[in-house]
């Protein structure tokens, strides 16, 4: 048997487990076998690709292992929790970066002479897409990354003639990619590659800037699909079939995923990506008859909250980006466990969009071992919501907002939120009485039935286990 066919059968094994792990990444008590699986799937693939006759030195291989090697553990053990966002996001720039790098490699290999493609026009229009790809997926992870670490203001950045500009940024990057293609290697397609290089670069850059914080996940799930785009194309620069596989899966995916995020906002997609949404705070409208909510905050202590839960029996915890900042998923656990001990049936619903990344809630709540079973999703959980005795949201802003429902001039109106309103009693966790990243005010905290437990939630709740304790130990 030919060494050809032993590495593409090699390859095909490590693609069905990259198939099989996907699947199994679908649902949490499967997640970390699938995880496994593509792991493996990745080892194999890597491990082929070595022994390939293609690869000539291993000097520059032992060192691009070495070093990322070192910053990949330094990552798992230094990176929390909860700045998992910005590390995806991170993560994605640099898959595309290293696309870029590999297209631009193969343009300066065949200019210089080392090799002649069988195929030219086919493998500069494959080195276009991998460079045009990868440039905007590094740069708009960058822009997505500094304003998930709140380097940069979470507001989405607009200025006149926006999308005029990035339009013709985009018409400039076609038209040379066309010259690119058809000039092979000479100075002008050198001049054309630099062209669209650059623009690509900008333009990475110039679209995530109107993009506000609110649109995050959806953010992060686009720029992994084109992380995986600029990857498929790469494999076909290097002629290298598993590269092309996995980037189609994880492309698909994140497109896949993209799609979910926007239904679960009810916008689409280019609503997300070039209306600024955010941009200003909203004016209500105002008046009952437009379906704004009129009130006053009613703050709450720590021990009037224990009151409330330690009568309750059933109670739902509405997690947010809030729980994330004050690293407070262990304590929300912990309250958990009292609230049951003391005859409570405890919840967790979780929003499609809460946090900043798809799945930022549950990868949290799995941290902090909550047991899978007691995780809702919206739609479970909002047929019961009127049944339920306390509702706790722990920094959630829009996914509980009722003016979704009932505010017409609101931005997210027709939004399916939780409805935290519903139930008897709410509990809402909040630092100060600012508005949430976003920028929108939430009508929730102003409901009668509301109450307003300011402060970090991680200290807050424990303030409330203490209670519990306190009760337990008398």
């Amino acid at each position: 048997m030919s060494r050809e066919i032993l590495v593409n059968s090699a390859y095909i094994a490590a693609s069905i487990l990259f198939i099989l792990g996907l699947k199994m990444l679908g649902r949490q008590t499967t997640a970390r076998r699938g995880n496994l699986l593509s792991g493996l799937g990745m080892l194999i693939a890597i491990v082929v690709t070595l022994l390939d006759q293609h690869v000539v030195s291993f000097t520059w291989i032992v060192v691009g292992l070495a070093a990322g090697t070192a910053i990949g553990l330094a990552c798992a053990l230094l990176v929390r929790m909860t700045s998992m966002p910005e590390m995806v996001a991170l993560l994605n720039g640099f898959g595309g970066l290293a696309s870029l790098i590999v297209g631009a490699a193969e343009f300066f290999r065949i200019r210089g002479g080392t090799v002649t493609p069988e195929h030219a026009a086919f493998t500069s229009t494959s080195i276009y897409l991998t460079v045009l790809i990868g440039g905007i997926t590094f740069t708009g992870s960058v822009y997505a990354f500094c304003k998930l670490a709140e380097w940069l203001s979470g507001r989405p950045v607009l200025f006149a003639g926006q999308h005029i500009v990035n339009g013709l940024m985009l018409a400039a990057m076609l038209g040379a990619g066309g010259l690119f293609v058809a000039t092979g290697d000479g100075r002008l397609a050198l001049a054309s590659f630099g062209v669209f290089t650059a623009l690509a670069l900008v333009l990475g850059w110039t679209l995530v800037m109107p993009i506000g914080g609110g649109d995050m996940p959806v953010v992060i799930s686009m720029l992994n699909s084109l992380s995986g785009l600029a990857a498929c194309a790469a494999g076909f620069v290097i002629r290298n079939n598993v590269l092309v596989v996995a980037g189609c899966l994880v492309g698909t995916s994140g497109l896949i995923l993209t799609a979910i995020m926007c239904r679960a906002m009810n916008r689409s997609l280019a609503n997300v990506l070039f209306s600024g949404f955010g941009a200003a705070p909203a004016a209500s409208a105002a008046g009952p008859e437009a379906g704004a909510i009129t009130g006053e905050l009613k703050p709450i202590s720590p021990e009037d909250s224990f009151a409330v839960l330690e009568a309750a029996r059933q109670v739902v915890i509405i997690p947010g980006y809030g729980m994330a900042v004050s690293q407070a998923q262990h304590v929300v656990r912990e309250l958990a466990e009292m609230l049951e001990r003391n005859g409570a049936e405890v919840r967790f619903a979780i929003h499609p969009v809460a946090g900043r990344m798809p799945g930022h809630m549950n990868v949290l709540l799995a941290e902090a071992s909550v047991p899978y079973e007691q995780l809702v999703e919206m739609d479970a959980i909002n047929p019961l919501m009127a049944s339920m005795d306390v509702a706790v949201v722990i920094g959630a802003n829009d996914v509980v907002n009722p003016a979704a429902a009932r505010d017409k001039s609101s931005p997210i109106y027709g939004m399916p939120i939780i409805n935290a309103h519903e139930a008897r009693t709410v509990i809402a966790l909040k630092r100060g009485k600012g508005t949430g990243f976003s920028g929108l005010e939430n009508q929730l905290f102003l409901l009668p039935n509301t109450r307003m437990l300011y402060g970090d939630a991680k200290a807050s709740l424990q303030g409330v286990v203490a209670e519990f304790k306190s009760l337990a130990g008398a």
